[in-house]
């Protein structure tokens, strides 16, 4: 299934800001299958549920990838599922969201810490301040903000609340060293949750890999140019195609 690609959303804010990026690469190439899935809705915290709920629900065979948070579901189930995943790729997607002391080109902790609160406390105003995050950087941040929001679903507090939690212990280095598909990871220049040194730590970690940085866009840069991310994509598939 080399032409069939499932890309997971990332966090609280649905399927929507994938859409665009759907239709260009279908547009690219009709015989490539793209189908967006949306993350599991559990109120659990534990990543291996959640691993297990998208091994048990996705297609087998086929390329895996996402963005931000799907990305990095995206990574562990790639190792996971090893051959029997055409390759991997991901969108602003940090091998670790949070800062720890082997990974320090992510969020500090503290700044994390607060996010989880405010979620807890009041989740829509929390989703708003993370739209506005998500576009900072881009050329109409307060546009594309809205338009993130606007097509958001309306999730549980509980079930927002354990996406966090899942991302706050997601750290997919070992993951994306163990998977031997081919792999492309897209960073953003002006990215307001993964800070751009990532693209380069994570050459470092894995310089056979095909990494991009895209300089002037935001963490949403999916949802601002979708046409050339999915040029991007499709010269990459492509490329691996002709191996």
């Amino acid at each position: 299934m080399r032409d069939r690609l499932i890309l997971l959303p990332g966090w609280g804010l649905g399927v929507s800001p994938l859409e665009p990026l759907a239709a260009a690469l279908q547009g690219l190439d009709e015989h490539l299958r793209v189908e967006i899935e949306p993350l599991p809705e559990l109120e659990s915290g534990d990543l291996e549920e959640w691993l297990d709920e998208l091994d048990s629900t996705l297609p087998q065979d086929a390329w895996l990838g996402g963005w931000s948070l799907g990305g990095m579901l995206a990574c562990e189930l790639a190792a996971r599922r090893g051959d029997r995943c055409c390759g991997l790729l991901t969108l602003s997607s940090n091998p670790s969201f949070v800062a720890h002391e082997q990974w320090l080109s992510a969020m500090p902790g503290e700044t994390f810490d607060a996010f989880l609160a405010g979620c807890s406390a009041d989740p829509r105003t929390t989703l708003k301040r993370f739209s506005l995050l998500c576009a900072q950087g881009a050329e109409d941040p307060r546009g594309l903000s809205r338009l993130l929001l606007g097509g958001a679903p309306s999730t549980s507090a509980a079930v927002l609340m354990s996406g966090l939690e899942v991302l706050a212990q997601l750290d997919t280095r070992q993951a994306l060293q163990a998977f031997r598909g081919p792999q492309l990871h897209l960073f953003a220049g002006l990215d307001g949750l993964v800070p751009a040194e990532a693209a380069g730590d994570l050459l470092a970690l894995l310089p056979d890999v095909e990494i991009g940085l895209i300089e002037q866009a935001s963490h949403a840069f999916l949802l601002e140019d979708p046409h050339g991310v999915a040029g991007a994509i499709q010269a990459f598939l492509h490329e691996c195609g002709d191996d």
